[in-house]
């Protein structure tokens, strides 16, 4: 019966020091070179969800999400944070710019990065994408 309260013991010592289930951590790399630097901008039109392939610290209260999108002349981002004490989930939606709704604008790829504040310093937790 012993070694089976001990393996008992051992699942929950590990689980409470776990990530969350089903949570994919976003992976953390270096600011990407060359990146296109992005400002949030919440009114963007023709919304849609971008896919944030990792993300960098800025400092202990502010991240760095990296992405791919449209040029800045013509496109634009708006982040949001959700911020749990294990978890800091983050989600990026791209679009137009109002400004450049009636304007030709080219199709070429570029490696943006748009900075979030954090509530509270990021610690240990994991950052991931919804």
């Amino acid at each position: 019966m012993r070694p089976v309260v001990l393996l008992a013991c051992c699942l929950l010592a590990a689980a409470c020091g776990s990530t969350p289930p089903d949570v994919e951590p976003l992976p953390e790399s270096p600011e990407p070179a060359g990146a296109t630097v992005f400002s949030a901008r919440p009114d963007i039109v023709e919304a849609h969800p971008l896919t944030i392939t990792s993300f960098s610290r800025v400092g202990d209260d502010r991240l760095s999400l990296h992405f791919e999108t449209g040029t800045p002349e013509c496109f634009g981002v708006d982040p949001t944070v959700t911020e749990t004490d294990d978890v800091v989930t983050v989600s990026l939606t791209g679009g137009t710019l109002p400004e450049a709704q009636d304007s030709m604008c080219i199709m070429v790829a570029v490696f943006g990065t748009v900075e979030v504040p954090l509530q509270s310093p990021l610690g240990d937790r994991v950052v991931t994408a919804s």
